[in-house]
């Protein structure tokens, strides 16, 4: 039986719908918003898998070519590896749910949200949320609340709830918020140097929507929810965790003050062995008991520490930053280059600029475009003294460059101030938290060193949170360890003026007002005092361009000239890139853009740009060259591309038997324009312009004379 239940969102119906598609499913629903429409199942295995102490949730978000009339592009003509968007998604999906499953859940859950059809107009990362949330909680996987998604723009001051494809564009704000019915679970997304208030006031209005869609949520599991499976709780040894605890706590409290991260690593490692050593039996292994309730005393001394004394493991109070040290140019042969260090995380941002050639072209379902700018992010395994193997970039490396990306957007000049195609690439050389606001952080510096005129230097910093009971402490610049032993990841992001992005993760059920105020507040004084720290390095973008980018040079011609530069087959634009070694690229509305690293260069393609796209004046001499030879007269060309026909009767004053006796092909010889009808024919004469150098007289008087 089918059962659907909907909402009105910014005057469009949100439908939800179960009991038509996907029946085998545990959880199915479909979500359906303009005529955009998401299906996505919800699936857990029946046996825990074995060996594991952490929630084996795989979440996939995956477009249908279909649903928007495309056939896949490429030789094999279906759906392939993810696109970075449909990575995006998976993440923005799983975020919010993962920290609402029970502890000790250790069973195979497996959501996957396809796009089945796409109305160019509303974005089906939301509805993917909303469809996932519903369907599991109707189904028998225990989630703890249903969680909503809500998108936020703001245009000309006014906040928009869900705004279209259209609306985002002109809105200067796009932020997306999940939550519970009680919290916010996680919030994703950019803006244009916004005030922390705007942020709070956007978020507010967020979770207001987010209520009344878990309200229909909920409407739906009163339908058709089935029972909740029981976790399996996991019971603790009470003997043996007094044993651990009575031979390694104290250790444990002294080890986690070390502030060098290896040194730190390395000693509760030590710890942790002798443990082992001295309770383990061989008739009974209880390695992974022991190991459980050692990183439990390890969390708990963080924590304590903290809360009851204010100091964080590498000694700093709870919103001090971290020393920094900033360094730029220094690789010789990049476009701009900068080395940002904070503590024990290092990135090395370069940055390179390109021409048109070098856009990315992007065929999503909402139709192709093109991006002029990119940020790529690696993490390898030595920046945290590891050795595993390389592969491509994961959803980790893509979530964080896209967040990078996004803070450093609203500052980069536009494409008609700045025709390049910017390129920052972040390697990660150390990491002990939060690598991505290095990024931003290393790819400002580099984009001034390059002379890039962003708007605003940019600058991010992570947040923490431990909270105990009505105990609660925010951190600054938070550690690899903070990050993992705490409850939030808060990554802000902006200039002096306001906020760029956004990204927060909740490890509880959600974070309050009051609570997220503060957090933004105390992220404010900390992105200001990195910013300073930046500044003695560089700041400001550097007066010039590197040496080594190439210079883009625009002009415009008519509309009716293009086909002129062009030339039949191309042949005259590429005779101009042979001549003078640029590239060159044309624009439909007779924009052309002019590369070189050799400003001459492109000085002189620009000339002879020039002087193919000049009107012909009547009554004009020229110089030109003989192109053809036939028997009624000579073609001329005048201009690069464009010639015209000198008669046989105007080759000279005296009477031309043949063409070959006064002019060859190859010869260059002065005329002037008689005529251009109106075909765009031009008429020529040499004859008047031999008897214009004669002063008026005959070639016969002029050689008496």
């Amino acid at each position: 039986m089918v059962h659907q239940v909907e909402l009105d969102i910014n005057g469009k119906r949100l439908l939800l719908e179960t009991g038509r598609m996907a029946k085998l499913a545990d959880g199915a629903v479909t979500a359906r918003y303009g005529d955009t429409v998401v299906l996505a199942t919800a699936v857990a295995s029946k046996v825990a898998r074995a060996g594991v102490d952490f929630l084996p949730l795989t979440v996939d978000f995956q477009e249908k070519a279909y649903a928007a009339g495309k056939i896949p592009g490429g030789f094999f003509k279906r759906e392939g590896r993810p696109s970075e968007r449909e990575i995006l998604s998976s993440r923005l999906i799983d975020r919010p749910l993962r920290p609402l499953f029970p502890k000790g859940f250790y069973f195979d859950i497996q959501v996957i949200a396809s796009v089945l059809s796409a109305d160019q107009g509303n974005v089906s990362d939301l509805l993917a949320i909303i469809a996932s949330s519903a369907a599991l909680t109707i189904s028998d996987i225990p989630l703890k609340d249903p969680v909503a998604a809500v998108r936020i723009g703001r245009i000309e001051g006014r906040f928009v709830a869900n705004p279209s494809f259209a609306e985002i564009e002109a809105s200067d704000l796009n932020l997306v918020v999940a939550g519970t019915q009680d919290a916010v679970m996680m919030v994703e997304g950019g803006a244009h140097e916004l005030s922390e208030q705007t942020m709070i006031d956007a978020i507010s209005l967020a979770h207001a929507e987010i209520k009344k869609i878990i309200q229909v949520i909920l409407k739906l599991r009163e339908l058709v929810g089935k029972p909740k499976r029981e976790p399996v709780q996991k019971t603790t040894d009470s003997a043996l965790a007094e044993a651990v605890q009575s031979k390694g706590r104290k250790s444990i409290e002294e080890a986690v003050l070390i502030p060098n991260k290896t040194a730190r690593q390395e000693r509760l490692d030590a710890i942790l062995d002798d443990i082992k050593q001295q309770i383990n039996m061989p008739e009974a292994d209880r390695t992974q008991e022991i190991t459980e309730i050692f990183h439990e005393l390890e969390r708990n001394a963080v924590r304590q520490m903290i809360l009851t004394k204010g100091v964080r493991a590498d000694g700093r109070g709870c919103a001090a930053i971290r020393p920094i040290s900033c360094e730029v140019g220094i690789l010789p042969r990049t476009h701009g280059s900068a080395l940002f260090t904070r503590g024990e995380t290092q990135s090395l941002a370069v940055v390179t600029l390109g021409t048109a050639d070098d856009e990315q072209r992007i065929d999503a379902l909402e139709g192709e475009s093109t991006k002029t700018f990119m940020l790529h992010y690696n993490f390898p395994p030595f920046s945290v003294g590891e050795a595993r193997p390389m592969r491509g970039p994961g959803r980790r490396e893509i979530g964080h460059g896209a967040l990078a990306e996004r803070a450093l957007r609203p500052v980069i000049p536009s494409r008609e101030a700045f025709p390049y195609t910017l390129r920052i690439v972040s390697d990660i050389l150390e990491s002990n938290g939060s690598s991505s606001m290095a990024t931003v952080c290393g790819g400002t510096l580099a984009l001034m060193d390059a002379g890039v005129q962003i708007k605003s230097p940019v600058a991010g910093i992570a947040m923490g949170l431990i909270k105990e009971g009505s105990q609660t402490v925010i951190l600054s610049d938070i550690l690899g360890l903070e990050d993992h032993l705490g409850d939030m990841d808060f990554k802000v992001t902006g200039t002096r003026q306001g906020v760029t992005a956004l990204q927060m993760d909740m490890k509880i059920a959600g974070i309050t007002e009051s609570l997220f105020r503060e957090a933004l507040e105390q992220a404010r004084v900390g992105r200001l005092h990195i910013l300073d720290r930046m500044a003695e390095s560089l700041a400001a973008p550097r007066a010039e361009l590197s040496l080594l980018a190439p210079r883009i040079f625009t002009m415009h011609v008519k509309k009716d000239m293009i086909g002129k530069v062009i030339g039949p087959g191309g042949k005259v634009v590429r005779g101009i890139v042979e001549a003078t070694g640029v590239k060159i690229d044309i624009e439909d509305d007779g924009t052309i853009l002019i590369a070189s690293v050799d400003a001459e260069a492109a000085k002189t393609a620009m000339e002879m740009i020039g002087k193919i796209t000049e009107d012909v004046e009547v009554g004009k001499i020229y110089k030109g060259k003989v192109v053809k030879i036939m028997d009624f007269g000579a073609f001329v060309e005048i201009l690069p591309g464009v010639d015209g026909l000198v008669h046989i009767s105007q080759l000279a004053e005296h009477r031309v038997n043949r063409v070959q006796d006064e002019v060859n092909e190859g010869d260059e010889i002065m005329v002037k324009v008689l005529e251009v009808d109106k075909q765009g024919k031009i008429r020529l004469s040499r004859k008047d312009v031999l008897k214009s150098a004669l002063g008026g007289k005959t070639e016969t008087e002029g050689k008496k004379g």
